[in-house]
């Protein structure tokens, strides 16, 4: 009968022990990897997504200002964005509902990346006589005003 002494059955179970230790710890920084990969292409498609709505909503916001009618008279409704977003491609689409009715918008961008983004929205139609009167009702006496601000602070 073979006995073993007590100090190489330690042994053999320090060396169990450390393999296991590695193949934990291993398994570990596997999976840290694959949690930063995987947020790295949520931060990247989080990145993209910023981008295009306000890409989208600067589109948006210039159709509103100018009218379904007179945008589409002035400005491109398909083609690429200005610098520094060479590589995103645009598109607006604009259909009338009738006379009087909202005009149904839809604006798209394109990343680099092929993958589409949309907003859809209605517009009411602007008319030339529509646009305000962007003049003073009385005119404006800057001096007046300025002698004024100036007593009330040297009586204040």
């Amino acid at each position: 009968m073979v006995t073993r002494t007590p100090c190489a059955a330690r042994r053999g179970f320090a060396l169990i022990d450390a393999i296991l230790g590695g193949l934990l710890l291993a398994f570990g920084l596997a999976a840290v990897v694959t949690l930063s990969q995987r947020s790295l292409v949520m931060l990247q498609r989080g990145e993209r997504e910023a981008v295009a709505s306000a890409l989208l909503d600067e589109l948006l916001g210039q159709v509103v200002a100018e009218g379904p009618i007179e945008f589409a008279r002035r400005r491109p409704v398909v083609g690429k964005c200005d610098a520094p977003w060479n590589e995103w491609s645009f598109a607006i689409d604009l259909s009338s509902n009738g006379e009087g009715d909202a005009w149904d918008v839809v604006a798209r961008v394109q990343d680099i990346n092929g993958v589409e983004h949309r907003c859809a929205t209605k517009v009411a139609a602007r008319s030339a006589s529509d646009l305000p009167e962007r003049k003073p009702e009385q005119p404006i006496d800057r001096k007046d005003r300025f002698e004024k601000k100036h007593e009330t602070m040297k009586n204040g």
